[in-house]
């Protein structure tokens, strides 16, 4: 039988033997860290490797990720407004070049029970500051979380919150690679807001969008299209967001101009000096 700490410490084991994978195990509010891994992250069997464009984008395994459970997990309670980060296992970073997202989906009751077959609607994303095909021109390089900032006027209630990194390193040979998790929160202290667009996971991506077969390996940029929908980002800047090309544009992100309350992680001080598939 799978339990809570079975499948983390066995990838815990094997994990420095693949470099540069990574899982997002750990829920931080307020840059406050919360639990332990797995408290509040639906833990999946797939542990830190990634799961492939042709294998997820038709499946419902692109939800939470293959194997995710609600059965260890709790609900954290948070308040609109309140910054969220999801921190790699193992003291790892991303060390893959690709785009950084967060999406939620307002469960209809208990979140514990939910599916995550509703709607779904992006409210963070990351890209590259200058050309995509530069690993240190993202975002998300060598930051050893994602986090974002809960739209102020988002409506109350229990939600799946769901960390996405694509790596792009493999695009060439149709292999973009995809590292996703789902913490659950009970959001209080928010608003009416109206969150848009809406999609459907699966269903909001296709395995021949520009996003992942873009090849970071041709010597030139022809600019990176960020996949999935805008950004919903409350009232205050509704489908907007400086943190990366909204979609169907070229990426141009800098940490530098992003919106009150948001943030990019922490830079870890180690280089680890690795880029392995």
């Amino acid at each position: 039988m799978f339990s809570k700490n079975s499948g983390l410490a066995a990838a815990l084991l094997a994990a420095p033997a693949v470099h540069a994978h990574y899982i997002f195990s750990q829920l931080i509010v307020n840059n406050q860290t919360v639990g332990s891994d797995y408290s509040y992250i639906r833990q999946n069997t797939n542990t830190y490797m990634p799961s492939y464009a042709a294998d997820i984008i038709n499946s419902e395994d692109l939800r939470c990720n293959a194997g995710a459970g609600s059965a260890f997990s709790e609900t954290y309670d948070v308040k609109a407004g309140d910054t969220i980060g999801f921190k790699l296992s193992f003291d790892e970073l991303i060390e893959h070049p690709g785009p950084g997202f967060v999406y939620m989906s307002k469960a209809p009751g208990d979140v514990g029970s939910y599916v995550g077959d509703g709607d779904w609607f992006k409210v963070w994303e990351g890209g590259a500051n200058g050309a995509a095909n530069v690993d240190t021109n993202w975002v998300t390089w060598q930051k050893d979380r994602i986090e974002f900032a809960i739209p102020a006027d988002i409506p109350d209630g229990d939600y799946l919150v769901r960390p996405e990194h694509i790596a792009i390193h493999e695009n060439h040979v149709g292999k973009a690679q995809f590292y996703m998790e789902c913490a659950q929160l009970r959001i209080s202290g928010g608003g009416s807001g109206t969150p848009s667009p809406l999609v459907k996971i699966p269903g909001l991506y296709a395995t021949d969008d520009p996003g992942f077969t873009y090849s970071i390996w041709t010597g030139s940029d022809p600019g990176y299209t960020m996949p999935g929908p805008a950004v919903w980002g409350g009232s205050a800047n509704a489908n907007t967001t400086n943190t990366g090309a909204a979609s169907g544009t070229a990426s141009t992100d800098s940490s530098a101009n992003a919106p009150s309350g948001f943030s990019f992680g922490q830079w870890n001080s180690r280089v680890k000096g690795r880029r392995a598939a």
